[in-house]
């Protein structure tokens, strides 16, 4: 009988912040300040996206933004992260790197700093409530200048070693080069934080190759175009740059036209590191477990596979030394049966 999922410690190194909110959530809290949703985020939830020309993508931004609204006070926040760190838990998720973009929410929480550490306080708590490990990843948005990427970067290192583990890139990434934000992960990756990116998702292996090129990438965000080049999967695996793969998401997305063409298994077996991750659940409807059973049922893993991408996710964490350990050895306990 195969081990239960839920059981096998694990990270998750690809959620988005707004995107992690619960559905319930969201409509409890539009409700509440009589904010109108659209059909797309109420009775046809999850809605049906496709994101891979123009105007599939700024439907789906558009979605994002309008979750993004009914979050106007400093509790708000408090309760997202709560309740994300609780679902975190639930799922055997043992660390967690949870994606923000403090810009979104500047405004109403008054400037970068402020909204930035009001969610690292936020993200303490949680973790503490839910027992589990909580890192920040500041992003920068890929269709802003890259001058603001800058300062980001810059406020993100004054963080380091306070709750902020890496920093970002996100959104379209065919609006904007990787190259161009060459000098913002440059200053990150002085400060001590690991590189992570988006890349490899609606552009192909290029966009990885200019990621790790350009950007000295630790980890790719999604990556998972980068199964369309053998040579690029052996650089990746030379080096051991994980990609955090999001099955559900490249299908909603329209990545994949199934969810059996999401290429876990040719990247896995090229030995390419991989973090399985739930992206955007708000909007794809699916939490970071469901991509594990996607793993295991779609795409024929056995528990000692399984077993070896939850130990690929712990290694390529920002965790510290002593929790990865923990972690890997409830991996192993998990696979010898030892664990319930």
């Amino acid at each position: 009988m195969p081990r239960p999922l839920h059981a096998l410690p694990k990270a998750h190194l690809h959620l988005h912040f707004t995107g992690s909110m619960r559905h319930a959530t969201l409509i409890g809290l539009a409700r509440e300040q009589g904010l109108h949703l659209p059909d797309a985020l109420e009775q046809d939830w999850p809605p049906k996206l496709r994101a891979t020309d123009e105007r599939g993508w700024f439907r789906f931004q558009r979605l994002y933004d309008i979750a993004r609204s009914v979050l106007t006070k400093p509790e708000h926040v408090y309760r997202l992260l709560r309740e994300t760190a609780e679902d975190e838990a639930a799922a055997g998720s043992r660390w967690l790197e949870i994606q923000v973009d403090p810009s979104g929410y500047a405004q109403r929480f008054g400037g970068l700093t402020a909204t930035l550490e009001l969610v690292l306080d936020a993200v303490k708590q949680a973790a503490e409530h839910a027992g589990i490990g909580i890192g920040v990843i500041v992003a920068a948005n890929r269709t802003r200048h890259p001058l603001d990427a800058n300062t980001l970067a810059r406020l993100a290192i004054q963080y380091a070693g306070h709750g902020v583990v890496g920093f970002g890139l996100s959104n379209d990434e065919r609006r904007g080069e990787a190259r161009d934000f060459e000098r913002a992960f440059r200053i990150a990756k002085r400060g001590g934080l690991l590189a992570v990116p988006h890349g490899g998702e609606l552009m192909g292996p290029r966009s990885v190759a200019q990621c790790v090129d350009d950007l000295g990438a630790d980890r790719i965000g999604h990556g998972v175009r980068a199964a369309e080049d053998e040579r690029l999967m052996h650089r990746l695996a030379d080096r051991q740059i994980c990609c955090e793969i999001c099955p559900t998401s490249n299908l909603g997305l329209g990545v994949a036209e199934q969810i059996s063409d999401v290429p876990v298994r040719r990247l896995f077996d090229a030995g390419v590191p991989l973090a399985l991750g739930a992206d955007d659940p708000l909007l794809f409807g699916a939490r970071l477990l469901r991509q594990y059973e996607l793993a295991r049922d779609v795409h024929g893993f056995g528990d000692a596979e399984v077993a070896e991408l939850a130990r690929q996710s712990v290694r390529s964490s920002a965790a510290p030394e002593s929790v990865r350990k923990e972690l890997l050895k409830g991996v192993d306990d998990w696979l010898s049966g030892s664990l319930e």
